[in-house]
């Protein structure tokens, strides 16, 4: 699992054509590093994913590496501001247990309600949370219904 947040928690990328530019280049990065997504959500000034990695995990750090420079660089260019710092620092976990991934892939799923975006999951655009529940069999939805209060992470955005 990764979270990533912008500098000083500032809002980057407010606006529909900026979230979509943000998620685009999410899972485009993601593909060209052989990475798999299972579950995303951008926001203004932040992300989540989790994923799995290609046989060397290794490529997390220039997945996020381009992510951050490609995005910061269109940002820049946008807001007329070279050279400015947009993204602060990402934490990445691996996930070793199944019972983490549950908690984590309901966590990300339901980080747009969290944040109060939106009440359902499913209607937060920039998020995998449709996809899941448009898919995702009925036993692993109401699994994941279990999962309301962990885990506890730090996302203070």
């Amino acid at each position: 699992m990764v979270t990533a947040g912008t500098t000083e928690k500032r809002h980057y990328f407010v606006g529909d054509d900026r979230l979509d530019y943000l998620q685009a280049s999410l899972l485009e990065c993601a593909r060209e590093f052989g990475w798999t997504l299972y579950a995303w959500v951008v926001f203004p000034n932040h992300y989540h994913f989790l994923g799995q990695s290609p046989e060397d995990p290794r490529t997390l750090s220039k997945l996020v590496r381009k992510l951050h420079a490609t995005t910061a660089v269109k940002i820049n260019r946008l807001d007329a501001a070279p050279g400015r710092r947009v993204w602060y620092q990402y934490w990445d976990s691996r996930i070793s247990f199944e019972k983490s991934y549950l908690a984590r892939l309901n966590y990300i799923h339901q980080n747009a309600v969290r944040h109060g975006m939106v009440r359902f999951a499913g209607d937060y655009k920039w998020s995998s949370a449709k996809i899941f529940f448009g898919t995702a069999p009925r036993a692993l939805q109401r699994t994941l219904d279990g999962f309301a209060d962990l885990p506890r992470l730090v996302d203070d955005f």
